[in-house]
């Protein structure tokens, strides 16, 4: 795991400069404390981060074939690098290294661009061809590790972060209120847009190629559903078996390392699941971490000691109050580079450092079993409006809803007139790919009233539901209702927010990796073969997941309902109804008229609601955190006269100061 960033000349002349690849780089250092490594000719600059995972000794990039005439910096994994390696030496390929970075060099004079399809792992990749003065720019399947991209004065700058962009000068700093308007209601900018006007970001599972002045970007990889409903006659027990077995494959292969690895213990299942098969299935040590909390609503402990009691793991747990959120929620978004919509990255920002002060640099996640096998309320709640749909003028239908969302103090079910009102949205769109996301599209859209005038006249023209429309696939209206929710899901949520904001971002942080078998794509591709009735079985969320794991896990957690992470949002900024400072002058008319996103009035309107601790539902907190967020990224990056690392630790001990 590490940070990369670059120049290719590709019209102006100037050739990368060691300044600015310096300059660029060391804006990353947080993802690579190791050390750093650069690569630059006339035309190309590679420059990398290192946090020393694989081959400590020998695997400093940029690493370089046999000639040196392809070169190659790299972000993340790949877990079958030994494999690969092999393959390739049968071939006549010759190493000099032990990591799995020289692996992707040699692929690509073996395969071309499609060194990407050999790759099981989570990366962001720049590949130098010397000979064809060819970059190629390479992101994983599914989004795990990030690269963005700008055009400057005739050149492509390229980075893990936008911060490490915006340490050149030439660099424009806008917020683009477009891909704002798109966090305020998919909680991400659609690909490939990003929060920052003229930057965007590599979508996942895609290539750029860029050659003789020109730049080409295509999918390499992609989700995908049947087109008609499965009917083989294969047993539950057998599509169990086969998943058990792939999973085992997948933590196994995501243990490789050099360096110590430990795990995310939430106390749900998909986290119990992996801790479980590290402890049953592999011989590495079982370190495990987990965040608590003081509300009752947000803590899961008691399942978290279940299951350390039952595995017999050496675990640490950090409990984070409100206070804690308070005080680092502004680091929090310097390293989303993202307005954001919760508080949830600052908890899990806080659990990173503690793993590397326990001297851990790797763990492993459960997350992305939801998107993969259908574990998400939403996805339940949509079966039950389509079921509901079809007879719109049942009564008892909809009282199936009540059944949902049963750890939620204010759920959207406990007033049934309310539940009529809130889950019977878009009913006009029933016919839609996206119908299933409507009522939380609808519920953070409501974000929409605080824009200022000028803002909302921006947006006037603009319609969400054509935007989604444009970015899905053509096939999609031909598959399952759970399968269009669950691509939906993974293009704009997971992708956009979760494995970015609450992901990647707060794990490197602290120079911590994190990793995802649920995410390894061979399961992917088999739970998207499987029937729907192997996912949601009834109201059962992750039916098949469930049965793999029986015997190894107790009924307790294995059959335990759903119960997302969350944290306190709006209620973490005040003390007995007093704010801390940093929340109050951001808020303040001044700052909020001065940046030109929202309107005070309004705004002024939210904060005394919350202050006074009546935003008790999700609309108002995630308005909240949506423009307190906002606001430091137009602290941090936008109104700032410039940006380096001394300026970040000047501004966060001045924030932790006035918390």
């Amino acid at each position: 795991m590490c940070g990369i960033a670059g120049i290719l000349n590709i019209s102006s002349g100037s050739s990368p400069a060691k300044p600015e690849l310096s300059a660029m780089i060391g804006m990353l250092h947080h993802r690579g404390p190791d050390g750093y490594g650069f690569y630059a000719d006339d035309q190309v600059g590679l420059a990398h981060a290192r946090l020393s995972i694989i081959d400590l000794e020998g695997g400093w990039q940029p690493i370089h074939n046999e000639d040196k005439t392809v070169w190659v910096v790299f972000n993340g994994e790949i877990f079958n690098y030994i494999e690969l390696r092999q393959a390739l030496e049968q071939e006549g390929h010759r190493f000099y290294t032990h990591s799995d970075t020289e692996v992707i060099v040699h692929l690509y004079e073996q395969h071309g661009d499609d060194f990407v399809q050999q790759l099981n792992g989570q990366f962001a990749i720049a590949l130098w061809d010397k000979k064809r003065k060819r970059l190629i720019l390479a992101r994983d399947r599914t989004g795990i590790r990030p690269v963005f991209y700008t055009m400057a004065r005739g050149r492509l700058l390229f980075a893990s972060e936008a911060k490490a962009l915006f340490a050149l000068s030439e660099v424009p700093r806008r917020l683009n209120r477009r891909a704002l308007s798109e966090i305020f209601t998919f909680w991400s900018p659609l690909a490939p847009a990003t929060v920052f006007e003229g930057i965007e970001a590599l979508p996942p599972g895609h290539l750029m190629m860029v050659e003789d002045g020109r730049v080409r970007i295509r999918r390499y990889w992609d989700w995908s559903f049947p087109e008609t409903p499965r009917t083989d006659s294969r047993s539950g027990e057998s599509y169990a078996e086969e998943l058990r077995e792939l999973l085992i494959d997948a933590v196994r292969l995501q243990l490789r390392a050099d360096v110590p690895v430990g795990a995310y213990l939430s106390g749900g299942l998909d986290s119990s699941i992996v801790t479980s098969v590290i402890k049953n299935f592999t011989d590495v040590p079982l370190r495990t971490f987990s965040v608590s909390f003081e509300d009752a609503e947000f803590d899961e402990s008691s399942h978290q000691q279940e299951l350390v009691q039952y595995l017999g793991t050496h675990h640490t747990q950090v409990l984070c109050t409100k206070e804690d959120i308070s005080a680092a929620f502004p680091k929090t978004v310097w390293h989303t580079e993202s307005a954001i919509l919760r508080t949830a990255p600052t908890p899990l920002m806080l659990l990173s450092g503690k793993v590397r002060e326990e001297g851990y640099k790797v763990v492993l996640t459960g997350e992305g079993a939801d998107e993969v096998f259908g574990g998400y309320d939403i996805f339940k709640e949509a079966k039950v409006r389509r079921f509901c749909a079809r007879f719109p003028e049942s009564t008892m239908r909809p009282r199936i809803l009540e059944r949902l969302y049963p750890y939620l103090k204010h759920s959207p079910t406990a007033a049934r007139a309310f539940t009529q009102r809130f889950f019977s949205q878009g009913m006009e769109h029933k016919n839609e790919p996206f119908y299933g996301h409507i009522p939380r599209w609808s519920t953070t859209r409501r974000i929409w009233q605080f824009f200022s005038g000028d803002t909302q006249q921006l947006l006037s023209s603009w319609d969400p539901y054509k935007a989604i429309m444009a970015s899905l696939p053509a096939e999609i209206n031909r598959w399952a209702p759970l399968n269009r929710d669950q691509y939906i899901e993974a293009h704009t949520l997971m992708s956009g927010y979760l494995l970015c904001s609450q992901g990647d971002r707060v794990a490197m942080a602290n120079s911590v990796e994190g990793r995802f078998p649920y995410l390894d794509h061979r399961l992917i591709e088999f739970a998207n073969r499987l029937p729907v009735r192997y996912k949601i079985m009834g109201l059962t969320e992750k039916y098949i997941l469930k049965k793999s794991m029986k015997g190894l896990l107790p009924d307790s957690i294995r059959t335990r309902t759903k119960q997302p992470y969350r944290s306190p949002d709006s209620q973490s900024f005040f003390q007995n109804g007093k704010p801390a400072e940093y929340v109050a002058d951001l808020f303040s008319e001044s700052r909020i008229r001065d940046s030109g996103y929202f309107d005070a009035k309004a705004t002024a309107k939210l904060f005394e609601k919350c202050r006074q601790g009546r935003a008790i539902g999700f609309g108002d907190n995630m308005a909240f955190v949506g423009i307190l967020s906002t606001m430091l990224v137009h602290d941090l990056f936008i109104r700032s006269s410039r940006i380096t690392n001394s300026f970040a630790d000047t501004r966060f001990a001045r924030l932790a100061k006035a918390v």
